[in-house]
């Protein structure tokens, strides 16, 4: 495993510790952005995935677990291969692109699903693939709407192909084109014009992305082989002519063979999503999103992003006054997250040694007096310490957490804040408790004055 350069207490990146994630995809919604991913499950040998996950931020360091409201049981027609997916926004209704392997034709197909909420939860929107010939090229569909309303799907590895969607989004308007490769375009040919002893500027691959920046379109994508990096073309119009740029994220050490990226403007700021293998057992077939704030050079190109441990600033500060999600978190150590259909989403597998960190925590000019916590443990319980700016600093509650009966049997124990604490912290959950055994599952939390 690639080594983190700086200490987990100072990382941001990968966004996500409790799962593995993949294939980024972010959208922005009524003040908050959001990210839909793949989940490659744990000691996997191979893109073995079954799900997509969504997590979401307002401050672009703290994080809510929003789980899996669609996965392969969404689409009847799909049976493996949970592959990388976006979801884009119109009329009020969410519109979540996917591809996975197909039962109807034994290929790889292109499906979309549809949701009245940004997390869900989804249903297949038309009961079959929206494009499914049979090939294993169909994968890792991107959407764009461009300002006159008329929306675009591209996908494909090694071709690229490109379409417009009706205004239901649920249909193709006209035919499925392929996109052709020159070495003015993409950096190389189209692939079966590729000769094996030219050496090329550049080979696109897979994981397009289409966006639009000051009145200029961008295709993004994987590109270079095995390992991959992050290229770009760029136009004037959603169809082409395309130009090829160059490299947006050059390859670099990121303990990962493969990459795929997302790139959105939110509050003020752009931001470059990608993944890596730089988790505990991570790798190429263990993937997570990570995230880089960048500005576009003067005349609309990329700069070389690089990939960072620390990741990206605060844009807000976090109200800790009200009930939070315990599965809002900046950085984690250990812990996993689990849904249940009464409780929602929760924090589980916590162990002496664990740790949930959240940023930027704005306790204002007044102390909180209390912290409320709801805990579940089946058996013995333990102790959660609250420490501010690090896992080592100072103290300012200790809560003995009880046995209450069972894993979801749910119980909300209050415990006074011992020192004062004011202004803006980073705050730190920390269990205690036996060595080596499950202490309590963790809910949401909440500090009143």
């Amino acid at each position: 495993m690639a080594a983190m350069s700086c200490s987990p207490l100072l990382a941001q990146n990968p966004i996500v510790q409790t799962w593995y994630t993949t294939d980024p995809a972010p959208m922005v919604h009524d003040g908050t952005l959001y990210i839909y991913t793949g989940h490659d499950e744990d000691n996997a040998d191979f893109f073995w995935m079954q799900e997509w996950r969504i997590y979401s931020t307002k401050d672009m360091v703290n994080w809510t677990d929003h789980g899996s409201t669609v996965a392969l049981e969404t689409f009847s027609w799909a049976d493996d291969r949970a592959w990388a997916a976006q979801c884009v926004e119109r009329n009020g209704k969410f519109y979540f692109y996917i591809c996975a392997h197909s039962k109807l034709s034994n290929g790889m197909a292109i499906g979309v699903a549809v949701a009245d909420s940004p997390t869900g939860p989804f249903k297949d929107a038309i009961g079959k693939p929206l494009f499914d010939d049979g090939e294993w090229a169909n994968i890792d569909p991107s959407v764009f709407i461009d300002d006159d309303g008329q929306a675009y799907i591209c996908w494909g590895n090694p071709d690229l192909h490109f379409a417009k969607l009706n205004k239901d989004m649920i249909s193709i308007n006209g035919d499925v084109k392929h996109i052709e490769q020159t070495e003015e375009s993409f950096g190389s040919p189209s692939p079966k014009e590729r000769k094996k002893d030219v050496k090329y500027k550049d080979t696109y691959v897979e994981g397009p992305w289409m966006s639009k920046h000051n009145g200029k379109y961008y295709m993004i994508y994987a590109a270079g082989g095995i390992p991959e990096h992050i290229a770009y073309s760029m136009s004037d119009k959603p169809e082409g002519p395309w130009k090829y740029m160059g490299h947006a994220m050059p390859l670099q050490d990121t303990n990962s063979f493969t990459n795929h990226s997302g790139v959105i403007d939110f509050k003020g700021n752009s931001y470059f999503f990608y993944h890596t293998g730089k988790l505990p057992k991570g790798g190429g077939f263990a993937r997570s999103v990570a995230v880089e704030q960048f500005k576009y050079n003067a005349d609309g190109t990329f700069p070389e992003i690089k990939a960072t441990d620390e990741g990206v600033a605060p844009i807000a500060t976090f109200n800790p006054y009200r009930r939070v999600e315990a599965e809002t978190i900046a950085f984690s150590k250990g812990v996993k997250s689990e849904p249940n259909e009464k409780t929602g989403i929760y924090i589980s597998e916590i162990h002496d040694g664990d740790w949930i960190k959240v940023r930027n925590v704005d306790f204002g000019s007044q102390s909180p007096k209390q912290i409320e916590v709801a805990i579940a443990s089946a058996l013995r319980g333990g102790r959660l310490e609250i420490h501010i700016d690090s896992i080592k600093g100072e103290m300012i509650s200790n809560i003995t957490i009880p046995g209450t009966g069972g894993w979801e049997n749910w119980k909300n124990i209050k415990s006074n804040i011992s020192k004062d604490v004011t202004g803006i912290h980073d705050v730190y959950f920390v269990p205690k408790g036996r060595k080596g055994c499950k202490l309590f599952n963790f809910d949401w939390w909440k500090f009143s004055k």
